[in-house]
């Protein structure tokens, strides 16, 4: 357990290293929750003016070294929420979905896509994958300023 919880500590402080200030300058806060966030899930959370807000959500199963999965890379995805207040829901997409099969980008292998890891260069890489797509695509679309185009 106790090398679980540390994987999921350094996903958390690579993860605020690579883009928390880039969210933080975009209004979004790092919600501190320590049982979530022991869970694997590290929430960014921005209210917006006309009461809705916008949750991103990176979720990381961290690979532990064991006799059935050694060798095996830990992988993360990213959830995008908008709630409202208003009108009393939520729309939610995984980032891959919205740029793959809303945006019809196909920057990434497939629609249901993990990013993978097994080192700190290769954690660093995909964090900053995910979250240029974040800002470029989900922050745009969280914000009701970006559109998929209607088909």
């Amino acid at each position: 357990m106790e090398a679980r919880q540390s994987g999921q500590a350094y996903f958390g402080a690579l993860l605020q290293t690579v883009v928390g200030q880039a969210f933080a300058a975009a209004g979004y806060q790092l919600e501190r929750a320590p049982l979530q966030t022991a869970g694997g899930r590290f929430r960014y959370v921005k209210d917006f003016a006309d009461g809705a807000r916008g949750i991103i959500d990176f979720q990381v199963l961290v690979s532990s070294d064991t006799m059935w999965s050694s060798g095996a890379p830990s992988r993360f995805r990213v959830q995008l929420t908008r709630s409202s207040n208003a009108q009393g829901g939520a729309v939610a997409r995984s980032l891959s979905q919205l740029v793959v099969d809303d945006f019809g980008v196909n920057i990434l292998p497939a629609a249901d896509h993990w990013w993978s890891y097994r080192d700190t260069d290769s954690l660093g890489k995909a964090l900053a994958e995910a979250g240029h797509l974040v800002v470029g695509f989900g922050m745009p679309w969280l914000a009701g300023e970006l559109n998929p185009p209607k088909t």
